[in-house]
């Protein structure tokens, strides 16, 4: 590599490197104890570790080639190498390119600056196609350098960045170098002759944390298939944490939740607010400013995010001020001309916004008034159908114009009232003690929108937060759920789309909405708006439309109850955005197969119990009674478990803050009961004492009749508990829990989702095992082993390859078998690894025909069963069945005849012969893979499970079980050959060559004597003179003699009839040669080959 020009002091050098050649003007040193034997002793070793230590470039590059000029002792270093022919290369170089030119210089100067510059020329030529954009190249390109060389990765392995460390092997620190590329994490240190060399790939990582004890003041914690491993001494350890833990996620979520990591929004959340924005929206620009705060006589200081079509505003102290301005809603931008640096922005509702002390600021203004132009555009057609007042406060008047049309082209279908407003109308000439609290609540509420104003952009203040927590007015919480969720966001952006969906999901018949139809009746069964068609009919059309919008998801249990309370308080239309809004934003991930959200927010909820509840943890040995409590309390936000009248409190309390509020109410519900918890002594007694409170939770200040109001049900003289009002428990929950940051659950979630998608991980691993080891001889060791080289070569594929047509990325919802499929190159590698037939000069074919008989379903992929099957024969079966595989790789459907395009390269196929090869004969018609796929896996997808699918799936294996020898087709004389040249390649090298050779000869003229004798037999008159001739020469033929025979002349085989073999035939005569049996018979390390693979399987790549 060449190397910037820099001075070294040759004086001092001469301790560490010697000298190898040199010539007038350059100097090549080889760094001293490199290639020497005993490692150069003390010395060697000393400097080795003095390399490692100060990130020397030796210890990756023992050549360099300096710069000299002569009566100086000043040299500049212009080269290194990491071995002989790579410095040797520069060196030529310098001497048919440079030293011709030097002599024409007359100063010694004149020679250094060429050479100077002519060498900076070349890096600038170099850095051309380098990633590197680093503050100092120069250090990265050697950083890159001993990356690339300790660990030999291939060159598609991105190198992110790299860090001064120790790891701690037991008690002993080592210092080294950590480096943090794309899909790995490695450390290097060399001390004193010890060389450690650690290589864990993100998708293995279970665990990373931040940790502290005695010995290590603060250190990073990584957990990777059941090893932990510590790094410390960081300069900045909380900057590498946090890029460590983005890495570890971003692997995660790529390879094992793919539906997850396809579905993020692209706009990551500096701030909390922006979850409320619609998923497409793309985050631009982040600016540091003021508010002003009309209603408070004060600047506020925050953050500024823009979007295409969102400007939201966070204060430090995210509770203390916020608002979102649609971009649709701004009617004026404008600067001032003081030293202010402010922008204001005119909505509609005659409001202003002021932000002060902006950088940029008249940049800033230019690009909002084109993205205004852009969104006014957008939002044009609908505006100008129906008259819209600026002079309107009210934010539903603006949200009904944009849905009028669809409202009225489907309001024979879709409700357009509340079922609370239709099912329980206020009487406003009864006002009780409730109704009158209730009205106090909607002033209180109108006092605060006259204040921070009303829609989408008002203000949200600590005053907000503490409406929130004493209960919306049933009349405004529609409207606000709406607002606090982002869901207005959604509805507004996409008019019409609602009754469209609704439209198009009617008369559809699937999984989805059987289950739909079953629970229909289940969701709030006791409130009279689903106990008639009108509520059960709205119901049904929000589910089946959102699993008609998301099929992903399609509908999950759970989803009902949620939905019925959403369509109590809000239109048919809004309730299906809040549930978008709920699944997609606000709870991503919870409501599928694995509901991985849900898990991931138990664990984090686990370790605040364990942060604040300390004395509860130590109680309670298992800490999965908390996780199997909580599940419900999250996928129905409490809905299940508490009374509705107090449930509607607490969904008001998570669309305003998200889980955080669901979280703390958690904690205050246990704190609550605390004293019951540490007196119980099973997991069935504290269950039943939080069933116990959850029924003795009220709602003193709820409107709602007595007949729908289900804490009302518990009569105070057969319940001695004291009962708890809802508001007072939300309002201690926020008292006691409202310092848990959103950034530290958000923390806490990129932990804890590593820890619980490698738990599921190692499930289906179990479960595959378990099926797999019934028919096969491996041990549960050998499997498993198997297994993760199996899985390993399909991630390596992922990390390098993702535009390969036909990989599948994991999907979950599939079988346990059918989550990880390999392709037929990536087979080819693991057979080159572990086949103990992969030495054969024709592996490679070998390769492709195990793949096609393995590749039953003719879909171009295979499965570890059928994988492991096959290696389980190669190493555990008898002389009769690898014989039989042998047999039947030599006929179709395995069999094909491979023609090599670039016959240099002999038997080697490249990956795009391999490929077609193996499509082969494979393709279908669209619709007949569809029809197989569902006959080869019944529960596939969404359709209906097909019992009578499995009983057949099941009989036909049960038959392949029973194959029987003779049921096997003829081997044709051209199959036969190939099959003769592979038993030839795979003898080669075996100490028992010779007389393989000749067993396999004497097997050969006895078949072609026995079927010439059978032709005889049926017609006299053929014969098959000239190939018996040659094969049955002086009693048999000799080494090779067969092959070259048939090879040399085939065309003598096509002018004699066709002649075949059947199994039983070529069995029963190799059974005869003892050679033959005892070569397929001797037994083969297992074990030794897999850990060869597992060493091997990075480096095998590398090398391809």
């Amino acid at each position: 590599m060449w190397l910037k020009p820099e001075e070294v002091l040759l004086k001092n050098a001469l301790k560490l490197w010697l000298m190898e050649r040199s010539n007038d003007y350059f100097v090549l040193q080889r760094r001293r104890g490199y290639r020497e034997e005993g490692g150069g002793g003390l010395t060697g070793l000393l400097v080795g570790t003095l390399d490692s230590v100060l990130d020397s470039t030796a210890k990756v590059a023992p050549f360099r080639i300096l710069h000299q000029t002569p009566d100086s002792q000043v040299y500049l270093s212009v080269a290194c190498g990491a071995n002989r022919e790579e410095i040797t290369k520069h060196w030529e170089w310098l001497e048919q390119n440079i030293m011709k030119t030097l002599s024409v210089f007359d100063s010694n100067e004149d020679i250094t600056n060429f050479v100077q510059g002519k060498i900076r020329g070349l890096i600038a030529e170099e850095g051309k196609h380098s990633f590197a954009k680093e503050d100092d190249p120069e250090k990265f390109r050697e950083a890159l350098l001993k990356f690339e060389k300790c660990f030999g990765l291939p060159e598609q392995e991105k190198l992110v960045t790299y860090y001064s460390c120790s790891y701690w092997k037991g008690r002993v620190p080592c210092q080294g170098w950590l480096y943090l590329s794309t899909n790995f994490l490695s450390f290097y240190s060399f001390l004193l002759g010890s060389e450690i060399k650690l290589i864990i790939s993100w998708d293995a990582v279970s665990k990373l944390e931040k940790t502290s004890n005695v010995i290590l003041t603060e250190s990073i914690h990584v957990c990777s298939q059941g090893e932990n491993h510590y790094f410390s001494m960081f300069l900045h350890i909380n900057k590498t944490y946090l890029l460590m833990e983005q890495l570890a996620n971003y692997a995660i979520k790529r390879i094992f939740d793919k539906e997850t990591f396809d579905n993020d929004p692209i706009l990551d959340d500096p701030l909390q607010i922006t979850k409320r924005l619609p998923k497409e929206e793309t985050l631009k620009e982040v600016h540091e400013c003021f508010l002003w705060v009309p209603f408070s006589h004060f600047n506020t200081h925050g953050k500024m995010c823009i979007s295409e079509n969102y400007i939201c505003f966070a204060s430090q102290d995210g509770n203390l001020c916020s608002v979102i301005i649609p971009l649709r809603e701004v009617l004026a931008i404008d600067k001032t001309n003081d030293s202010s640096k402010s922008v204001i922005i005119s909505i509609k509702g005659k409001t202003a916004f002021r932000f002060s002390e902006v950088k940029e600021f008249e940049q800033l203004v230019a690009k909002l008034w084109l993205k205004c132009g852009a969104a006014s555009t957008q939002y044009h057609d609908i505006s100008t159908e129906v008259p819209i007042s600026f002079e309107s406060v009210d934010p539903s008047d603006d949200i009904e114009v944009q849905s009028l049309i669809c409202q009225r082209e489907c309001s024979k279908t879709v409700n357009t009232e509340a079922l609370m407003t239709v099912f329980h109308p206020q009487n406003l000439e009864t006002l009780n003690s409730k109704m009158l609290k209730e009205k106090m609540k909607e002033q209180s509420w109108n006092i605060l929108f006259t204040e921070c104003g009303r829609g989408v952009s008002m203000f949200r203040t600590k005053k907000t937060q503490d409406l929130v927590v004493r209960g919306i007015p049933e009349t405004l919480r529609g409207e606000l759920w709406m607002l606090f969720s982002g869901a207005v966001n959604d509805m507004a952006a996409n008019p019409g789309y609602y009754a469209e969906v609704v439209e198009q999901s009617l008369g559809t018949c699937n999984l989805a909405t059987e289950e739909i139809e079953r629970d229909l009746r289940r969701s709030l069964p006791e409130h009279p708006a689903f106990q008639s068609d009108t509520g059960i009919s709205a119901l049904r059309r929000v589910l089946t439309a959102y699993a008609f919008r998301n099929p992903k998801i399609g509908y999950c249990q759970a989803m009902n109850i949620l939905t019925s309370v959403l369509l109590l308080y809000a239109k048919e239309e809004e309730a299906f955005w809040l549930l978008v809004a709920v699944c997609e934003r606000m709870l991503p991930d919870y409501f599928n197969r694995r509901i991985i959200g849900a898990l991931v927010d138990q664990a984090v909820f686990e370790e605040l119990i364990r942060d604040h509840l300390p004395q509860l943890t130590e109680h309670m040995t298992d800490m999965t009674f908390f996780s199997s409590v909580s599940l419900s309390w999250f996928l129905t936000l409490f809905i299940s478990v508490l009374p509705i009248e107090s449930a509607v409190n607490v969904v008001d309390c998570f669309f305003y803050d998200g889980i955080k509020a669901i979280l703390q109410l958690g904690l205050a519900i246990l704190d609550y009961n605390l004293d019951k918890l540490l007196a119980c002594k099973d997991d069935a007694e504290a269950v039943t004492a939080l069933n116990r409170f959850f029924d003795n939770v009220t709602n003193k200040d709820s409107p709602l009749p007595s007949s729908v109001q289900q804490g009302s049900n518990v009569s105070d003289e057969k319940s001695s508990h004291i009962r708890v009002d809802i508001t007072d428990l939300i309002r201690e929950s926020n008292e006691k829990y409202g310092s848990i940051r959103c950034e530290d659950i958000y923390s806490m979630r990129c932990r804890n989702r590593l820890y619980v998608i490698q738990t599921l991980e190692e499930t289906t691993k179990q479960n595959v095992l378990r099926v797999v080891s019934q028919d096969v001889k491996l041990s549960l060791h050998e499997l498993d082993e198997l297994y993760v080289i199996f899985k390993r070569e399909l991630f390596f594929s992922y990390y390098w390859c993702l535009s390969s047509p036909v990989l599948k990325h994991h999907d979950p919802s599939l079988p346990y078998l059918e989550q990880y499929q390999i392709d037929c190159q990536q087979f080819r590698v693991l057979y080159h690894l572990l086949s103990p037939w992969a030495h054969s000069a024709n592996r490679d074919s070998l390769a492709l025909w195990t793949f096609r008989l393995l590749d039953e379903n003719s879909d171009c992929l295979i499965n570890f069963k059928e994988f492991s099957s096959a290696i389980d024969i190669m190493y555990n079966g008898s002389f009769t069945e690898k014989l039989k595989v042998l047999f039947k790789l030599h006929i179709p459907p395995a069999y094909t005849e491979v023609k090599y395009k670039d016959p240099s390269k002999g038997d080697e196929l490249s990956k795009e012969e391999l490929l077609y090869f193996s499509q082969l004969h494979v393709s279908k018609p669209a619709k007949e893979k569809e029809a197989e796929s569902a006959k080869n896996s019944p529960e596939k997808g969404k359709e209906k499970v097909d019992i009578q699918a499995y009983l057949s799936q099941w009989q036909e294996e049960l038959l392949k079980k029973e194959e029987n020898i003779k049921d096997l087709p003829r081997m044709n004389q051209s199959q036969f050959i190939q099959f003769s040249k592979t038993l030839y390649n795979l003898f080669h090298g075996d100490p028992e060559e010779e007389s393989l050779y000749q067993a396999i000869a004497v097997v050969t003229s006895l078949l072609l004597r026995m079927e010439e004798v059978g032709r005889k037999l049926h017609n006299p008159a053929s014969s098959t003179k000239g190939l018996s001739g040659a094969v049955c020469a002086s009693g048999g033929p000799s080494e090779g003699q067969t092959e070259s025979h048939l090879e040399k002349d085939p065309s003598s085989l096509r002018e004699e009839p066709q002649w075949s073999f059947a199994f039983e035939q070529i069995l029963a005569s190799l059974l005869n040669e003892p050679a033959l049996v005892k070569f397929f018979e001797k037994p083969i390390d297992l074990k030794a080959k897999l850990e060869n693979a597992k060493t091997s399987q990075l480096s095998s790549r590398t090398r391809k």
